[in-house]
């Protein structure tokens, strides 16, 4: 919306209509009507203050929940397919979770229990890197003056 006292606005161009706004000329020859129209917007306008108050509270104390629920959480950000966004969405949809970050942390979840061979095997074989490291450690430190 361009600004009446803009010295860059076009005075040709007609003032935009603000329905809260009463300008000069309408002043003089209010009638019972504009009065009446006005009186309205000022009415219907005032009468969603609570409301949008309401909302305003209800979308705060969502994000309250949610970061105190989430510190000890950790956020990652993912691509998934179209498929998997799908599906997550549904989820959603469906009422099984709030979000497609409570979905996919469930499904991830649930993937590494289903998983746990192969995280053991990977546990296992990040144990004997590092202990075949701490041995090249050692090896090099034995070499070094002053060990």
């Amino acid at each position: 919306m361009s600004n009446p006292y803009d010295p860059q606005r076009d005075p040709n161009q007609p003032e935009p209509i603000d329905d809260l706004i009463l300008r000069d000329d309408e002043m003089e020859h209010d009638d019972a009507a504009s009065g009446s129209r006005t009186a309205s917007s000022v009415r219907d306008i005032a009468s969603r203050i609570p409301e949008s108050l309401s909302a305003i509270g209800r979308d705060i104390s969502r994000t309250i929940e949610r970061a105190i629920s989430a510190k000890d959480d950790y956020v990652v950000a993912v691509k998934v397919s179209p498929d998997a966004q799908e599906k997550l969405e549904q989820l959603v949809q469906a009422g099984v979770f709030r979000s497609r970050a409570e979905a996919a942390a469930y499904l991830i979840d649930e993937g590494i229990k289903t998983q746990s061979a192969l995280f053991d095997r990977v546990q296992q074989k990040l144990s004997e890197i590092e202990r075949l490291r701490a041995e090249l450690r050692g090896m090099v430190g034995e070499g070094k003056p002053g060990v």
